[in-house]
């Protein structure tokens, strides 16, 4: 793959064909991961559970990471959007678990909603070939 190739995946999202995006964009070294909840198919894992959905999001992230050859490692921006600021400790929580050693920038948001009122997190990644960290 040239460096200016642009290599999509998909997750198998509904969204993603009724909306028309890719779950995951490689564009040269850079690799996006668009917004990903704890939705696995028509299943949302942790409901009610902030710190569950943020583990499950940023796992979904990470596993597109994977299509392109990526891990954690790689990672160098996260986003995190909360329904509830009484979440974040939480959702800290688990992105502590996850990046502490990677230690990516990171920006944290209270939003107004979801498309689904049960989702309490929703997640984005950015990832860099040649961060990967041992």
């Amino acid at each position: 793959m040239t460096s200016d190739a642009v290599r999509r995946v998909q997750s198998g999202s509904p969204w993603e064909e009724s909306f028309g995006f890719a779950r995951a964009v490689a564009v040269g070294d850079r690799v996006l991961v668009g917004g990903t909840t704890s939705f696995k198919g028509s299943v949302l894992y942790g409901e009610g559970d902030p710190y569950e959905q943020a583990k499950v999001a940023f796992t979904g992230a990470i596993e597109a990471l994977g299509e392109f050859g990526l891990g954690v490692g790689s990672v160098v921006r996260t986003r995190m959007y909360l329904s509830h600021q009484r979440d974040v400790d939480e959702v800290g929580r688990a992105h502590q678990e996850l990046f502490a050693s990677v230690r990516p920038v990171s920006t944290l948001l209270v939003v107004e909603g979801f498309v689904d009122p049960r989702i309490l997190v929703e997640v984005e990644v950015e990832a860099f070939r040649g961060a990967e960290q041992s």
